[in-house]
């Protein structure tokens, strides 16, 4: 059962992405159609077409591999100053004219007589951010839906204040074991304070050291501030009041602002349980608004990132949990929340569905860096062409034309071959030293 609920939760996974990307290219596609631009394929996935079929000047299909796709828009790329935009350009010699000449060359073969006011470099600039920036967004309100069914439908869960677990003893977070599965109890580590007070699993947290405890985040900082004091706890045992008292030790804990990092502080040793509570639109905007962020400071530090996660698949470090991961690591995780049969079915289900949100909003985050061929790329030529033509008319000088795109093909290239070697050396660490929910 474990296997088949394993090999479901990947294929859901799977499913879910190829949906995502199809909604992407189809964020392209319809305002293109909308204005009239000459569109010759839509696919989804990249390789062996799987499948496909022609309707109208379009066509529609699958490829093996869904890790992208794409929407041919005829006219992304301007013809050279020199040339007659309804002819094929000639060749020229040059790696780079070269490039730059084949590229052209096979831009202009799909356009057929009656086609020159389609392309895509002569429609206004908003046209064109339209459409470059429809798919980004297509990812961000999929993620907002696919956020608030969870939110809004499922819930959160939120801490209490009733104990849901007492240590048994006191393990130091060091380093080497901070992104490590809590080891058991060794008869040589101390007995944890709440243990020691006789504290159990059930109990209402009252008081602590008189002062009334209403939340969790309170308790928290209670124990934390109180380093090795005295620890008064008045909680609720079957409905009645018990006092304990106990004296908190100082450890090494993760900080709550910053998990990375380990601080000195008190500690008691309890856990708490948890409800499901489920928020409004508010919630929603907040935690993605949390996640953009997140997700633009992960991108910011890709380079390092990507590097540990290089030194974790020669075995050099352990892999940090919260590193990046390719599509492969995504669909292992996946399939091991569908296969934890301690957790409910409908819990199991909004993980998944988080963690579909989840892609689709650095899915939309990733293609806004501003280089080709991400949608940034195009997005960033085109607001850089309406800018100098909008100084050029301010200043009263000659229109200087469309923003030659063909000259950043060797970027394009390049960046296509970083994210190449990105996805071989995350998806090689997915294998060898994957990350896993325990």
């Amino acid at each position: 059962m474990t296997v088949l609920t394993y090999a479901l939760g990947v294929l859901v996974f799977i499913v879910g992405v190829a949906v995502s990307i199809g909604l992407h290219e189809l964020g392209h596609l319809v305002p293109g159609k909308l204005f009239d631009v000459k569109v010759t394929q839509y696919f989804v996935g990249f390789g062996r077409t799987m499948w496909s079929r022609r309707r109208g000047e379009t066509e529609y299909g699958v490829k093996a591999i869904p890790l992208g796709g794409y929407v041919k828009l005829v006219g992304m790329l301007p013809p050279a100053p020199d040339a007659d935009p309804g002819k094929v350009p000639e060749s020229r010699t040059g790696m780079f004219s070269q490039l730059m000449s084949d590229a052209r060359s096979a831009e202009y073969e799909l356009v057929e007589p009656g086609d020159e006011n389609r392309l895509f470099y002569k429609l206004p600039w908003w046209k064109r951010i339209v459409i470059m920036g429809s798919g980004v967004m297509t990812n961000l309100v999929l993620a907002f839906v696919l956020f608030g069914v969870v939110y809004m439908a499922h819930g959160v869960p939120i801490e209490t204040t009733t104990v849901g677990k007492v240590s048994q003893c006191v393990i130091a977070v060091t380093k080497a074991n901070l992104n490590e599965p809590v080891r058991p109890c060794r008869p040589s580590d101390p007995v944890a304070p709440a243990r020691r007070a006789g504290l159990r699993a059930g109990d209402k947290l009252v008081t602590f050291n008189g002062k009334p405890i209403h939340t969790w985040a309170e308790m928290t900082r209670a124990i934390r501030g109180n380093e090795a004091g005295t620890a008064v706890i008045t909680v609720l045992r079957n409905g009645e009041p018990l006092t304990v008292t106990t004296t908190t030790t100082v450890s090494a804990r993760p900080d709550p602002e910053q998990p990375d990092r380990i601080t000195k502080t008190g500690f008691l040793g309890i856990s708490p349980t948890t409800r499901l509570e489920r928020q409004g639109p508010g919630f929603v905007v907040s935690s993605m608004a949390t996640g953009t962020w997140a997700t633009v400071k992960a991108l910011g530090t890709m380079p390092v990132k990507l590097y540990h996660v290089g030194r974790a698949a020669l075995g050099l470090e352990a892999r940090d949990p919260n590193g990046p991961m390719s599509v492969v690591g995504a669909g292992r995780v996946a399939g091991e929340v569908a296969s934890q049969h301690q957790v409910s079915v409908p819990d199991r289900f909004f993980s998944l569905l988080l963690l579909l949100a989840g892609l689709n909003l650095f899915l939309g985050m990733f293609n806004l860096v501003p280089l080709p061929p991400l949608d940034g790329g195009p997005m960033a030529a085109t607001l850089f062409e309406a800018a100098r033509r909008g100084v050029a008319r301010v200043l009263r000088r000659p229109d200087p034309g469309a923003v030659d795109s063909a000259k950043l093909l060797p970027v394009t290239y390049v960046v296509a071959g970083v994210i190449l070697l990105m996805s071989i050396v995350l998806i090689y660490a997915d294998i060898v030293a994957p990350v896993t929910l325990t």
